[in-house]
Parts: structure tokens; C-alpha cells; sequence
């Protein structure tokens, strides 16, 4: 069973920085990283992904403020999140592409809060 555990959340205050951590249980191929994010009464969006060969792609809303980077070893990505504003409060989850026995699957984390004070 692949198990992500999501770390890294908490109340900011606008301006400032959060760095959220997802890190994979087992010995698992993971091909793309992604992080969403969802925020009360909104539907989940993507804010950044991550290729094994380390191309990355970004919400408009996030480029140059928010950095996607992985460890293909430890199968651990971070978001490293900057000049936060209040709109980027949401649930943030990450999700990893998986192939296990040939087959591709996504697991998801459990979700962690970021809540960005004005």
C-alpha cells in the first residue's frame, strides 16, 4: 500500500513563506508530482506538477511566487511557497503518479491547511 504523508502547513501572515513536504512510503516509480489545492466552496485546482526529469509547470497565479522541486530517492516532493497572499488560503494536496507492477495509479495526500492572514 503506497501512503503520502503531507507536512508543513499552518497560519501565515500575508507576505510570508510556507514550504509543504509530501513525502511517499515505499519502494515506488513515481513518474509526476502534483500539488492542488482547494479552498471552501471552490473545486480543487492544480498548482504545480513535476516531471521525473524535473520540468515543472505552475498555476498562473502561483509563477514566481511558489517552487515545485522532488527527491527521486526519498519519492519526496516540496512546495516551496513565497509572498504568500490571503487567496492562497486552501487545503493543499498532493498527488503522485505511480507505476507498480506495470500499472499507473495516483495516490493522494491527506491534506494539509494553509491559511494566509491579511
Amino acid at each position: 500500500q503506497v501512503q503520502l504523508v503531507e507536512s508543513g502547513g499552518g497560519l501565515v501572515q500575508a507576505g510570508g513563506s510556507l514550504t509543504l513536504s509530501c513525502a511517499a512510503s515505499g519502494t515506488i516509480y513515481i513518474t509526476n508530482m502534483h500539488w492542488y489545492r482547494q479552498a471552501p466552496g471552490e473545486q480543487r485546482e492544480s498548482v504545480a506538477n513535476i516531471t521525473r526529469s524535473d520540468e515543472t509547470n505552475y498555476a498562473d497565479s502561483v509563477k514566481g511566487r511558489f517552487t515545485i522541486s522532488r527527491d527521486n530517492v526519498m519519492n519526496i516532493s516540496w512546495l516551496q511557497m513565497r509572498r504568500l497572499k490571503p487567496e492562497d488560503t486552501a487545503t493543499y494536496y498532493c498527488a503522485f503518479d505511480v507505476i507498480r507492477r506495470g500499472s499507473p495509479s495516483t495516490y493522494w495526500g491527506q491534506g494539509t491547511q494553509v491559511t494566509v492572514s491579511s
